[in-house]
């Protein structure tokens, strides 16, 4: 139980960064010389608009930067995630924003001088270069933006403060990682036990012993209430500082302007948030009274809601017991798909370690030209298996698409980012149904179905929610305090889960925790995600191997089509709001079973 320094963690269960570079001495050559290059980009912009063959070759010279700058950044990235404690890695990521600020503002000075040429020009020089056809993606999204561009000098400005701008999510992520540090607490059998955010995250909140749990949230809570004014702040700088750049580029709101670059309308926006908001919590107040009348709870509080309904059945697995379950569940997806799981298992594309310093949560890194990297914290349980699943779904995701499409048409919107990775979570519970004929082990996949659909369609969503009521209010001039933003979780938690869950001050300050709310509007599409995986996979279940056909092409399309094109290509329209009222549905009829099941 005690917590573990990086260097004592054995390298099978890291990742390895020698596949971006060797040393952190070839890195920051590799960082100088992506800063020369970017001072060189500045002799591209003459005459630009002169000749078809002049901004082709800005162009290529802006694709070449960037496709130098990537492994640059993941690299710094990607350290300080495995450690944030490393004094290195800190100073590495510090280089690494300077750098990134200086690129930025040379890309800035570039597409200033690309947005002053009359759009006509540009469609006449499309028509006359090849070359200059590629890039059809990028000159679309910089036409699109050109009403809310600001002078070249300003723009170039704003780049420049890229470190500065940054600011408030570097800070928290810093804080999180490197100072925040939490006391131990009175566990199972009356034990002393050492506390982290990771640990909390991934096994204390998961608690099967009631008291165990409830200390922990109480330890977890007691050294965020020692931050929460620090927080607000930080929080509130990141609020203002996007309401402030709305204003600035003549945006309708702030969520005009976040939803632009999304390229999501804001009835898409609203739907998703308002149908679920309204027509899961039923549902999910259900779910809630269930689990504390099966686990015989006479009351039932925020840190009760992850307890596990049947704690004593928990299927054994290893990290390779997992990853070949995975590899068997995900067959329909190909021979191709099947080889590069095989990659990512070898070639330590994965780092599951437990150590101090360790980013909590999950994420996918999919670097342009390199293979992808996986972060997560292994705990040898099955739910495990459905969190590996999603980020080998990222992943999937963008090596088709780094592999189909040049740097710049690779990421779509943010809105389609969650589809790939929570649709390997169907396929591997619906695998796992047909394993087996054990009433138990269904209730158990049940269990964890609902599991994915409440960390989007309920924790992610919620967040989503909380967004929204905060922005309204920045716009309104009211001033984000600690007890502001507390009172508004609280709210939000509170409209959703009813009388069905004690919603407290604790519960409040659980905003704390969620490093999305420093990424734009970002925890909403998770939703988004697995609205579309569901609707896919229904279609899947009805059709076979076409659907599968054309969800690999949309994989591969990348960020070459907008958000609803993309998904009609895998046969989903997310702008009827029967596809979002479908999903709903379906979580209350797993919810439904789960109740027979105790019957």
């Amino acid at each position: 139980m005690t917590l573990t320094q990086r260097q004592a963690i054995p390298a099978e269960e890291m990742w390895d960064l020698n596949d971006l570079f060797l040393s952190d001495e070839d890195w920051e050559q590799a960082r100088q010389h992506v800063e020369k290059e970017a001072e060189k980009l500045s002799l591209f912009t003459e005459k630009i608009g002169e000749r078809a063959e002049n901004l082709a070759n800005a162009l290529q010279a802006r694709e070449a930067l960037m496709e130098k700058v990537v492994p640059v950044i993941t690299y710094a990235t990607l350290s300080l995630s495995s450690d944030g404690t490393s004094s290195s890695a800190q100073g590495n990521a510090s280089l690494a924003q300077s750098t990134q600020a200086l690129v930025q503002a040379e890309l800035a000075k570039l597409e200033a001088e690309i947005i002053k040429l009359p759009e006509a020009v540009i469609e006449q020089f499309q028509q006359e270069s090849e070359q200059l056809q590629s890039f059809h993606v990028f000159l679309e999204k910089l036409i699109e933006s050109k009403p809310f561009s600001l002078s070249s000098e300003t723009e170039e400005m704003l780049a420049s403060l890229t470190p500065i701008l940054t600011n408030p999510y570097s800070t928290y992520l810093t804080s999180k990682a490197a100072d925040m540090t939490f006391p131990d607490f009175i566990g199972a059998n009356g034990e002393q036990k050492p506390l982290s955010f990771a640990r909390f995250e991934d096994q204390y909140e998961l608690s099967a012993h009631t008291e165990e749990r409830r200390n922990a949230f109480i330890a977890f809570d007691d050294t965020l209430q020692q931050y929460e004014h620090t927080y607000a702040k930080l929080y509130a700088g990141e609020v203002m500082k996007q309401v402030t750049l709305a204003r600035l580029r003549g945006y309708d709101s702030v969520e005009h302007m976040l939803l632009h670059s999304q390229q999501v309308t804001p009835t898409m926006y609203h739907n998703q948030i308002d149908i679920i908001y309204k027509e899961l919590a039923p549902h999910m107040q259900r779910y809630a009274k269930l689990k504390k009348d099966v686990l015989g709870l006479e009351s039932f509080g925020f840190s009760d809601l992850k307890a596990p309904l049947d704690p004593e059945f928990e299927p054994p697995t290893t990290y390779d017991q997992a990853y070949e379950t995975i590899i068997e569940a995900l067959k329909p997806l190909g021979e191709a798909y099947n080889h590069m799981l095989m990659r990512a298992k070898n070639e330590r594309w994965v780092d599951r370690a437990d150590n101090i310093g360790k980013a909590t949560g999950a994420f996918c890194s999919s670097p342009y030209g390199y293979h992808p990297y996986i972060l997560l914290t292994w705990k040898d349980t099955m739910r495990g298996a459905f969190i590996l699943a999603h980020e080998l779904g990222h992943a999937g995701h963008f090596y088709n698409a780094n592999d189909a499409q040049p740097l710049h048409a690779t990421r779509p919107s943010t809105y389609c980012i969650e589809a790939p990775s929570t649709m390997n979570e169907l396929f591997l519970g619906n695998h796992l149904l047909a394993s087996t004929d054990d009433p138990r082990m269904k209730r158990w996949v049940i269990l964890q179905f609902i599991g994915t659909y409440y960390h989007n369609f309920v924790t992610h969503l919620l967040e989503g929610e909380f967004q929204r009521r905060v922005y309204a209010l920045a716009e309104s001039g009211t001033p984000l305090t600690a007890i502001t933003l507390r009172e508004t979780k609280q709210a939000v938690l509170s409209g959703f889960w009813g009388d069905a869950v004690e919603i407290t001050e604790r519960a409040g300050r659980t905003w704390m925790r969620q490093p999305h709310y420093y990424m734009g509007l970002y925890p909403y599409t998770y939703s988004a995600g697995l609205t579309a995986a569901t609707k896919a996979y229904t279609l899947y279940q009805e059709q076979g191997q076409p659907v599968i056909d054309q969800w690999l092409k949309m994989l591969r399309a990348g960020g070459t089509l907008q958000p609803l094109d993309l998904f009609k290509v895998a046969g989903v329209d997310m702008e009827k709001k029967e596809t979002i009222q479908d999903a709903v549905a379906y979580v209350g009829s797993l919810i439904s079973d789960l109740e027979n099941s105790y019957k």
